[in-house]
């Protein structure tokens, strides 16, 4: 009878495991793929496209414009001096813009904005196209527990009624927070200038 009892429970196991399986499996991949499907590019453009950055924060304005070919292509500061921009700190910022996309986006009364710090923004980015086309993205605050940020991705001039509002990378805040001298290309030491043969040699009193 203890046997019996023992196969029965062993039974039910079986079947609730096939059970959780076949719901997860089976039944939850759709589900799990629509979630997957809801992750959205932010912009559509192409790094090539790009002319000029414009990244602003609360500490600076920072203006970025391609020189050269396309081929050959690199990065100058325009304001608030001009200099030779570092190609791996303006790429990583590039790469977020055209790689980016949001985890999810939310639709909320446009008067709900400061609840994300999207009024008062701690960054924003204007881009313009080769085509003379421009876009913005405005970085709010991070979610509670910082795993994304709020932003919005051309935000309407005047929000009517409900407005769009993303989760992305928390790496944007780390794109786009820098000291001017990040931001610049750092220049190579020359070593072929050699010190003339009294250069560090103490002059004598008499000058002789």
């Amino acid at each position: 009878m203890k046997l019996q009892k023992t196969t029965l429970i062993l039974i039910l196991l079986a079947f609730g495991l096939g059970g959780f399986v076949y719901f997860y499996e089976i039944k939850g991949t759709p589900q799990r793929e629509e979630i997957k499907d809801n992750k959205q590019q932010i912009f559509s453009f192409k790094e090539d496209d790009v002319q000029s950055l414009t990244v602003k924060t609360k500490n600076q304005t920072l203006n970025l414009e391609r020189t050269g070919k396309s081929d050959e292509s690199k990065w100058e500061i325009k304001s608030p001096e001009v200099a030779p921009a570092s190609n791996a700190i303006v790429g990583y910022l590039m790469n977020l813009l055209v790689e980016g996309k949001s985890e999810r986006m939310i639709s909320i009364p446009a008067n709900q904005l400061t609840e994300f710090s999207l009024d008062q923004p701690q960054a924003t980015i204007d881009i313009k196209l080769k085509n003379q086309k421009t876009h913005q993205l405005i970085l709010g605050k991070p979610d509670f527990n910082r795993r994304f940020m709020y932003a919005q991705a051309d935000p309407p001039a005047k929000p009517d009624g409900n407005v769009n509002v993303l989760l992305v990378s928390t790496d944007f805040e780390n794109a786009v927070n820098r000291e001017l001298s990040e931001w610049k290309q750092l220049q190579p030491i020359n070593d072929s200038v050699k010190p003339t043969p009294n250069q560090g040699k103490p002059t004598p009193a008499n000058g002789k």
